[in-house]
């Protein structure tokens, strides 16, 4: 009969090190100023449908502090005259605002947004 815990080795390392970080680090986001600048960043507008088609522009895959992000959302609303949130590290626009929101995220430095989806 089999055993049911077999030993294994997740390939957790410790080390008594405090200044030791492995060179491919699944959690090296959490240690902070990893933040690529806006330039690096690769933004992705796309545009949703919703219940009732309404549609909704979301704008993916910002790396930065939270407080970055609803800024920039706050920025874009305001810049659209619409309304919209930040959930989940996406920003919601309401309506189709994609061509607008894009030409916002150049002009404030993003510059590698495109725009992707329907």
């Amino acid at each position: 009969m089999a055993k049911k815990h077999k030993n294994r080795q997740d390939g957790f390392v410790f080390s008594t090190n405090p200044d030791y970080i492995p060179e491919d680090n699944p959690f090296g986001h959490l240690l902070g100023n990893n933040q690529p600048s806006q330039q690096e960043q690769i933004l992705r507008i796309h545009l949703v449908r919703r219940k009732g088609n309404k549609e909704v522009t979301v704008v993916k895959g910002f790396n930065g502090s939270d407080n970055d992000l609803k800024d920039l959302g706050k920025m874009l609303k305001m810049k659209c005259g619409v309304g919209g949130s930040v959930k989940d590290g996406d920003i919601l626009i309401q309506g189709n605002h994609r061509e607008k929101v894009r030409k916002l995220l150049i002009e404030q430095g993003y510059r590698n947004t495109k725009l992707a989806g329907g």
